[in-house]
């Protein structure tokens, strides 16, 4: 017979990024004792990837609970980017409730409704907090009626209509049912209570039998290099302890195992406490098993029932990776080879559920597939990091035939220009083959544009977009599913600066490039042939000798000594790279460098091969 768990609750956290989620963590985590008061906190405690710290954005989900009262309160943090969508929707698996967290001038953002959709579609209890009130420009009655629209398109029913809404600062630490009650002084006495009492009251307590066999299902996975593997999931039934003989099997697949539960972890505060049992509700950690999966489920012996795992939308953009064969190969990384590049890939995919792997004809080369080009670039960095050196392809969409009608991915893009750059953004949008849905008035100086473009029409837009705007423009996206094929799009209308041959770059060779175009190197840069030097503004590449050095003669004349005047060159992110580099090019990634190169490396052969790809068209 299936009971209520009164003193628990397991709540998600979602919202568009930089809407000030995993500072509302840190502050739930502080007003709820989490932490001593001699303790040194640290901001954003939850982003404790270096990645995520330098970048500011969450990009893995994480757990941590609280205590506030009786109520143990256990808390998933989520990304706020588009791209990690898969990182939101296997963890929704493990909650009864949603903190939809909305920023009060900017409302409801695309990621907003992509992670909202799911949530209600799993007929989860949300909570809307409207944060950042304390904002000058907040108009926080407004965003009510955005998200009430909002909640009204997405088709909730009338029990997820009826959602409570809390006001409230996080970076100030104070939150409220009515915004009278921190008006004035009163703010400096309000606090996090309200949004506490919300919780527990608003969101449903997990309900299971704790009698009958166990089940539980895995929703993430960590690591831990003294355990090993630790499987995270919540148990749907029964109850697990500690030297338990366990099954495992997956849903679909008739294949099981049998293992032990070596280690059972539950989350206090920041950290797991090792407990002998965990019931019904609970989100515990397991260790001991070796080869478990997200999607797995983890059964009582003798009583083998695997759960189904949520649906993860399919990714949109794939990448090749390969080993590094270009004449700088081997010198700064540590794992160099295929073996090495295939072991990390395939690691990846337990966990990162999704993203996909495609082996092709050659052991040297493999297909990855994501959700976008953040999703991917994280991946490079990471592995980067990690001392591992590769090449990577130009980013390109995943196209499907539906009913015989070639399709491509087409997102939803909403971009606040102020009102002098509207006309460039349009125009240059055009161009990649967006269609504009929705032009709002301007506020605050800034004009709000709605689009729908094909997702190959982003590659390569976001720097020309700073650039457009100055740097004023704010620009988000999310995937809104598949339409058929647009025309052909032309990324980049110009070519690039090309090596001649192997050195060490020189101020002498390198003045005379500059005239050609925009340089990315600086003089003492090793360079070989083929390698990608600078970019034309042409729509051709040239090919330069930055190594050429200034022929030494006795005879001096009066001028023409002086030194050379060099234009500093042109530093580029990895993102940079992934937008700028062509189909002819492959992106060099190393612990200590990035370069561009083109795929063929000797001019002569380059060109008999763009002159043989002519003859084919």
């Amino acid at each position: 017979m299936s009971t209520e768990i009164k003193d628990l609750r397991n709540i998600a956290i979602i919202a568009h990024v930089d809407h000030g989620k995993t500072t509302l963590v840190d502050v739930m985590l502080k007003q709820s004792g989490v932490f001593r008061d001699n303790e040194t906190i640290v901001e954003q405690v939850m982003d404790s990837n270096a990645l995520e710290r330098e970048r500011g954005i969450t990009i893995l989900a994480k757990n941590t609970a609280i205590r506030y009262g009786d109520c143990r309160v256990n808390i998933v943090d989520t990304p706020g980017h588009a791209d990690f969508g898969g990182e939101v929707e296997r963890v929704l698996k493990m909650v009864d409730g949603v903190l939809l967290v909305v920023d009060a001038y900017d409302g409801p953002m695309p990621q907003t409704r992509f992670v909202l959709r799911k949530a209600l579609a799993m007929k989860l209890q949300p909570i809307v907090v409207i944060n950042k009130v304390d904002r000058p420009d907040a108009r926080p009655m407004e965003v009510v009626d955005m998200v009430l629209e909002l909640f009204i398109e997405l088709g909730a029913d009338d029990d997820q209509l009826d959602f409570p809404i809390i006001y409230a600062s996080a970076r100030n630490g104070y939150s409220c049912i009515d915004l009278k009650d921190i008006e004035g002084d009163k703010k400096d006495t309000a606090d996090f209570r309200p949004l506490f009492d919300a919780i527990v009251e608003h969101i449903p307590c997990p309900i299971g039998n704790p009698d009958m066999p166990l089940q539980l299902l895995i929703s993430n996975l960590d690591y831990d290099s003294y355990i090993g593997r630790i499987a995270i999931g919540r148990i749907v039934r029964g109850s697990i302890n500690q030297n338990q003989q366990v099954t495992v099997c997956t849903y679909n697949d008739s294949a099981t195992r049998n293992a032990r539960v070596v280690k059972l972890f539950r989350y206090e505060g920041l950290h797991r406490s090792e407990v002998l049992e965990a019931k019904v509700g609970e989100i515990v950690c397991v260790a001991g098993i070796s080869e478990i999966n997200i999607g797995d489920t983890v059964c009582a012996a003798g009583a083998v029932e695997a759960l189904p795992f949520v649906d993860i939308d399919e990714p949109t953009i794939a990448m090749t990776f390969s080993v590094n064969d270009s004449p700088f190969a081997g010198r700064e990384g540590k794992f160099v080879t295929s073996r090495h590049l295939r072991e990390r890939l395939f690691r990846e995919m337990e966990t990162n559920v999704s993203m996909r792997l495609e082996e092709t004809d050659t052991t040297e080369s493999f297909i990855i597939k994501g959700r976008g080009e953040l999703h991917l670039s994280i991946l490079i960095e990471t592995m980067r990091r990690e001392g591992f050196e590769f090449q990577v392809s130009k980013p390109k969409v995943i196209v499907k035939e539906i009913d015989g009608q070639l399709q491509e991915p087409v997102e939803l893009v909403m971009i606040d220009v102020p009102e002098e750059f509207v006309g460039a953004v349009i125009e240059k949008l055009g161009r990649r083959r967006a269609e504009l849905q929705n032009i709002l008035p301007p506020e605050k100086g800034y004009t709000r544009l709605e689009f729908r473009i094909p997702s190959r029409g982003l590659i390569g837009y976001r720097t020309e977009f700073l650039t457009d705007t100055k740097g004023n423009g704010i620009m988000n996206s999310v995937i809104s599913g598949f339409e058929p094929w647009k025309g052909e799009i032309e990324t980049r209308p110009h070519g690039v600066l090309v090596a001649w041959e192997a050195g060490d770059a020189v101020g002498y060779g390198l003045y005379n490039a500059q005239d050609r175009g925009a340089m990315f190197i600086g003089a003492g840069v090793p360079v070989y042939e083929g390698m990608v030097v600078g970019a034309n503004p042409k729509n051709e590449d040239i090919v330069v000798n930055v190594c050429k050095k200034k022929q030494v003669t006795n005879m001096r004349a009066s001028g023409t000594d002086e030194s050379l005047r060099l234009v500093p060159p042109i530093q580029m992110s990895l993102e940079q790279h992934l937008e700028f580099v062509s189909d002819d090019e492959l992106i060099e990634v190393t612990p200590k460098t990035i370069r561009l190169r083109k795929r063929i490396l000797n001019s002569e052969m380059r060109m008999k091969a763009a002159s043989r790809a002519k003859k084919n068209d």
